[in-house]
C-alpha cells in the first residue's frame, strides 16, 4: 500500500505528467458542471418522475450513459452517445465500403479523415434525436414542455447538439492533452458520480431502515469485490498463440529467426455487445407505453415476458451478447488476413502448415474464446438483476407452479439487494481505470520512477525526485 501511494505521489512530482491529470479533471469538472443547466422550456419535476417510472426502457438505458443528465433533459442530456454510435456506425461501414477501408490502413492521415467524418455523423445525429425528443415531448401529453411550439423545437435542437459537439471536444482534449480516452472516461464520470447516492442508501438500509444487518452488508461488500476482481481477471486474459519468424536474408544483413506470440484477448469486444444487446431489449418496453400495445393482450403479454427477470429475457439477451461478441470480433480480426501476412514475413505457428491452415487453427482458437468472452459479458450482466428480482421460472408454462412450489424463493424473488453498478456499468468503470492506471503507469516508467505494480515484471525505476 505504501507502494501505491508513494507512485501517487510521483504522478504529482513529475511537472508534465501533473499537468496531465489536472487538465482531465478540469475538463471532467466541466463536463459535470453543464450536467446541471437544465434546457430551456422543460419542467424538469414532470420528466424525472417519469424517468423513475420507465427505469427499464430504452430511456433508463440512455440515462445511464449520460450520468443521469437525460432525466433532466440539461443541455448535455444526449451526453457522449451520439459520438459512440456515429463510430459504431463508421467501424460497420469499414468492412463494406472499399474507401473507408482503404483510409483505415493509411495510418495517421487515414484516421485523421475517419475521424472527421466521425464528428460530422455525430452532429447530424445529435440534430435527429434532438428533434425526435422535442416533438416527442410536446406531444406526450405529460405537461413536459412549459411552452409548447416550433421555438421550443429549435431551441432543444440546439442546445442538445451544440451540447453534444461541446462533451465530443472535451473527450478530444482529454485524450490528446490528459491522461487517458476522454470519450471513455466521460462516461465513466456520468457512472460513478453515482457512488455517493449509493454509499447513502447503504447507510440508510443498514442504520436507519434497519433493512439489512452487518452481516447482509459484508456479504454485499465481498461479493462486489469478488465481481471486480472477476472482471479484471478476464480483461486482463489473452490467448497467446506462438509465432516463429524464419531466418531470411535482405541485403547483407540477416532478418528474422526470433520467437514471439500472437495476443488474442478473451474480451476482445469490450462492452460493445452488451450496449447493443441491452438497446435492443430495452426497445421492446418503451413500447409498453403506447396505448395500442396496452390494450392489446396477446403484444402486451408478450413485451411483459421479454421484460427483466423473466427467463426469456435472460435468454434473449444471452443470445444477443454472445451474437454481437462474435460480430465485433469478426469486423477487429480476419484469420485470413493474419495468416497471409505472417507467411509475407516469414512467420508461422509451430505445428501447423502456412497460409489456409493457419487461418482455420487461429479461428478455431477464436472461436472458442469468444463463446468465453461472451458467457463472461452475460454472467456479469445478468448477476445484478438476478441478486435484485431473481428469475421469474414460475411464469413457464407447464411446469410454473410445480417451480413455484419447489424452488427457494431467493431464486424466483431474488434477495431484493441492490447491487450498486449494474453489470454494465461495473464492467466500464473497471474496464476504463484499468487503462488509465496503465496509462499512468507507463508514464512513470517512462521517466524511471517505480509504477504501481513493481511486481509485474517491470524494471524498477527510481522512487521520488529530489
Amino acid at each position: 500500500m505504501n507502494k501505491f501511494f508513494e507512485a501517487v505521489a510521483n504522478v504529482f512530482r513529475i511537472p508534465d505528467l501533473r499537468n496531465r491529470v489536472l487538465f482531465t479533471l478540469g475538463m471532467l469538472a466541466i463536463y459535470r458542471l453543464g450536467g446541471h443547466i437544465p434546457t430551456p422550456g422543460i419542467d424538469t419535476n414532470k420528466l424525472e418522475l417519469f424517468f423513475q417510472q420507465n427505469q427499464g426502457s430504452l430511456f433508463g438505458f440512455l440515462d445511464l450513459f449520460s450520468g443521469g443528465m437525460f432525466r433532466r433533459l440539461t443541455i448535455f442530456a444526449l451526453g457522449i452517445m451520439p459520438y459512440i454510435t456515429a463510430s459504431i456506425i463508421l467501424q460497420l461501414l469499414t468492412v463494406v465500403v472499399p474507401t473507408l477501408e482503404k483510409l483505415q490502413k493509411e495510418g495517421e492521415l487515414g484516421r485523421r479523415k475517419i475521424t472527421q467524418w466521425t464528428r460530422y455523423l455525430t452532429v447530424g445525429l445529435a440534430l435527429f434525436q434532438s428533434v425526435g425528443i422535442a416533438v416527442t415531448l410536446q406531444n406526450s401529453g405529460g405537461g413536459f414542455v412549459i411552452n409548447p411550439g416550433v421555438g421550443f423545437i429549435l431551441m432543444t435542437m440546439i442546445s442538445l447538439t451544440t451540447g453534444t459537439a461541446f462533451i465530443m471536444w472535451l473527450g478530444e482534449q482529454i485524450t490528446e492533452r490528459g491522461i487517458g480516452n476522454g470519450m471513455s472516461l466521460i462516461i465513466f464520470t456520468g457512472i460513478v458520480v453515482g457512488l455517493p447516492g449509493a454509499i447513502v442508501e447503504i447507510y440508510n438500509n443498514v442504520l436507519v431502515t434497519r433493512q439489512w444487518n452487518p452481516l447482509q452488508l459484508i456479504i454485499i461488500i465481498l461479493m462486489m469485490i469478488a465481481v471486480v476482481g472477476f472482471i479484471v481477471l478476464v480483461e486482463r486474459g489473452e490467448r497467446r498463440i506462438p509465432v516463429q519468424y524464419a531466418k531470411r536474408v535482405v541485403g547483407r544483413r540477416m532478418m528474422g529467426g526470433q520467437s514471439t506470440h500472437l495476443p488474442l484477448k478473451v474480451n476482445a469486444g469490450g462492452v460493445i455487445p452488451v450496449i447493443f444487446a441491452s438497446s435492443l431489449l430495452a426497445i421492446p418496453q418503451t413500447f409498453l407505453n403506447v396505448e395500442f400495445v396496452k390494450n392489446s393482450k396477446v403484444l402486451s403479454g408478450m413485451l411483459n415476458a421479454m421484460g427483466g427477470s423473466h427467463p426469456l429475457y435472460y435468454l434473449l439477451y444471452t443470445v444477443l451478447i454472445i451474437f454481437f461478441c462474435f460480430f465485433y470480433v469478426s469486423i477487429i480480426f480476419n484469420p485470413a488476413e493474419a495468416a497471409d501476412n505472417m507467411r509475407k514475413y516469414g512467420g508461422f505457428i509451430p505445428g501447423i502448415r502456412p497460409g489456409k491452415n493457419t487461418a482455420d487453427y487461429m479461428n478455431k482458437i477464436l472461436t472458442r474464446i469468444t463463446v468465453v468472452g461472451g458467457l463472461y459479458l452475460s454472467i456479469l450482466s445478468l448477476l445484478p438483476q438476478i441478486l435484485i428480482s431473481g428469475i421469474k421460472l414460475q411464469r413457464l408454462p407447464g411446469v410454473g407452479n410445480w417451480i413455484d412450489a419447489t424452488f427457494p424463493r431467493w431464486l424466483l424473488d431474488g434477495l431484493g439487494v441492490n447491487f450498486f453498478f449494474g453489470g454494465t456499468s461495473l464492467l466500464i468503470v473497471v474496464g476504463v481505470a484499468m487503462d488509465t492506471v496503465n496509462q499512468i503507469e507507463a508514464q512513470l516508467i517512462m521517466r524511471h520512477y517505480e509504477g504501481f505494480t513493481p511486481k509485474a515484471g517491470r524494471i524498477r525505476g527510481r522512487r521520488s525526485a529530489v
